[in-house]
């Protein structure tokens, strides 16, 4: 489905007058839906849904077709999230885009954020939203759609809009961000790495947000941790791992790229950083996903 649109289809009287006005709203509702959703697969396939129903209706049936189209792509978006599962595995299609550039090269510009101009942060914190407080949020803080308009989307009063939005713009600034120098940023995943390599369970306490999150991607599906315990625990059980490391960044974040003794790459991972500890780790070790990345390959590492 991802993909197909009226752009696709033969073209045909009315039809193409519709497939022309849909087009026009396009990059627009796909921004929604990316914002929404945290995938661009799963966007596309949110908007061509608004497609499908937009070509059973009626000729002049819709008077406000963009106000319609942005309804009918909210709700899709609504259900896809409450429709997915909380479950420690599950299969995948929408791992971030990823950049990844040498430790001391300089932050890619374009390539620091996720399609779209969605930091890699923002979505993770949107993803601690509830379904409604994100679409509120989303749709009137970055699209500046009405909160009665939202409300109608959302089945509930305008003044429970607001509430939402207000919920989650509190979440949103209650958020640390990142430290600012690199540096810094660079010396907690340096002292994370090494207490890894220890296997010192305070240390890696000591480094982790009490709540940090840990998202994992491999060939079987999306693995998500949460809380210091739990991710020092799983830390530690990797420690025999024959791995080496070598910094990175990724997505413009402090990160490393895991390779083994011959140079082959494992994975990529990388930091989010407030106040000194991790807050956020992404990792990526599915062979697929990471062939797609293009990483360069790498010299093996002599033996010390």
């Amino acid at each position: 489905m991802t993909g197909q649109g009226p752009r696709d289809q033969a073209p045909g009287r009315a039809d193409d007058m519709l497939a022309v006005a849909f087009e026009e709203q396009r990059a627009r509702l796909t921004s929604v839906a990316v914002r929404m959703l945290g995938s661009r697969a799963d966007a596309e396939d949110a908007v061509q849904e608004a497609w499908l129903r937009l070509a059973r209706q009626r000729e002049g049936a819709i008077g406000n077709l963009q106000a319609w189209l942005t309804t009918v792509v909210s709700r899709v978006c609504i259900d896809m999230l409450r429709s997915r599962r909380v479950h420690p595995e599950e299969p995948y299609d929408d791992l971030p885009e990823i950049e990844v550039a040498e430790a001391d090269a300089e932050a890619p510009e374009e390539g620091a954020v996720l399609a779209d101009s969605v930091g890699l942060a923002l979505l993770v914190v949107l993803d601690t939203l509830t379904p409604a407080e994100r679409l509120a949020f989303v749709l009137h803080d970055m699209f500046a759609v009405p909160f009665a308009e939202v409300g109608q989307i959302l089945g509930k009063s305008t003044d429970a809009a607001k509430m939402l939005a207000s919920r989650a713009r509190r979440k949103v600034r209650g958020t640390p961000g990142p430290a600012d120098d690199p540096r810094r940023q660079r010396a907690v995943v340096d002292a994370f790495l090494a207490a890894a390599r220890a296997g010192d369970f305070d240390a890696l306490l000591r480094v982790l947000a009490p709540d940090v999150t840990w998202r994992s991607y491999s060939a079987r599906g999306l693995t998500v941790r949460r809380g210091a315990p739990e991710v020092a625990t799983r830390v530690q059980r990797g420690v025999r791992a024959a791995v080496t490391t070598r910094p990175a960044l990724i997505n413009g974040t402090p990160g490393v790229i895991v390779q083994d003794r011959r140079g082959k790459v494992l994975g990529v991972m990388s930091c989010t950083i407030a106040d000194g500890r991790i807050t956020e780790v992404l990792s990526v070790n599915d062979p697929a996903r990471l062939a797609e990345l293009g990483l360069p390959a790498l010299q093996p590492l002599r033996e010390s």
